[in-house]
């Protein structure tokens, strides 16, 4: 006698968030709750794949972990880096954290093709979950995985000697900018997904924004040293202001060149607009 296959989790999640639809006749309130409670769904989901499989966040962040140890070691032994006259590694450690939220949020989107593959996001477009939860849930879920990124490079920081700076406020700081920061370019990958809709495509477009998105930021050197077109894209680059916003929260006497108030409006205005276009553009995956 054949026994049954037991549903797959994506199922069994994809079925939870079709609960308790969001009606017409709801108090603004009870809608506001269910909206986050699915939203929520979706990132306890993502945070389940974690859970299965935590060997690809240490994949991750091996090459971070080259960046801060190689190329930091050099370039503070060279001193050719005008730093303020902080260490080039104390200078460098927020710029590689958020390198290496940005390197795993930027490539989300290649898990949203193979769910699409595999008939997930047909079972959640066809729930009554808006498509706004939907989208933000899994933006929320990439900042999880940053989260995760921010303790190795932490750790990595402290064995190098960096001086960190471990005042609460400034903590919990650091923590809704990698969520924010993740948020936007998991959010950006998404977009992209929904556009180009194959794995190989969307890999040869993700290789081609990740390297610019890098180097045209003030993660690895000032602004000011770069030449004058240069010095508009950077102040164009999300990347640059969730870089100058660790680097005033993460170091001792860190500052931030602009101010941290710009640095956190600046983040949240672009991950909520690429969160709305996100969404109209989702259903477009099924097509």
């Amino acid at each position: 006698m054949t026994q049954p296959v037991p549903a797959a989790p994506h199922d069994d999640l994809a079925s939870s968030i079709a609960i308790q639809p969001i009606s017409a006749n709801d108090k603004p309130f009870q809608s506001i709750v269910r909206f986050f409670a699915k939203t929520m769904t979706i990132v306890w989901l993502e945070a389940l794949k974690l859970r299965h499989d935590p060997s690809d966040l240490l994949t991750r962040a091996v090459q971070p972990a080259l960046w801060i140890l190689i190329f930091g070691e050099v370039f503070s032994k060279i001193r050719a880096i005008p730093t303020g006259g902080r260490p080039y590694l104390d200078f460098l450690a927020p710029g590689i954290l958020a390198q290496s939220v940005l390197f795993i949020a930027i490539f989300s989107g290649i898990a949203i093709i193979w769910e699409r593959d595999l008939g997930i996001i047909h079972k959640f477009l066809a729930s009554p979950t808006p498509r706004l939860a939907l989208v933000l849930g899994k933006a929320l879920a990439s900042g999880v995985r940053g989260l995760s990124q921010a303790i190795i490079i932490y750790v990595l920081a402290l064995l190098l000697g960096v001086q960190m700076n471990w005042n609460p406020l400034d903590l919990l700081g650091v923590i809704v900018m990698v969520i924010m920061g993740a948020a936007c370019f998991s959010t950006f990958s998404l977009i992209v997904a929904c556009l180009v809709k194959t794995r190989d495509r969307f890999m040869g477009i993700g290789q081609i924004l990740t390297m610019p998105l890098f180097f045209a930021s003030n993660a690895i050197y000032p602004v000011a040293i770069m030449p004058t077109w240069l010095q508009v894209i950077a102040r164009s680059n999300p990347l640059s202001y969730e870089v100058d916003a660790l680097r005033a929260m993460m170091l001792v006497g860190g500052s931030s060149t602009t101010s941290l108030g710009i640095d956190f409006v600046v983040l949240f205005v672009v991950t909520a607009v690429l969160i709305v276009i996100g969404a109209q553009l989702y259903p477009r995956l099924a097509q």
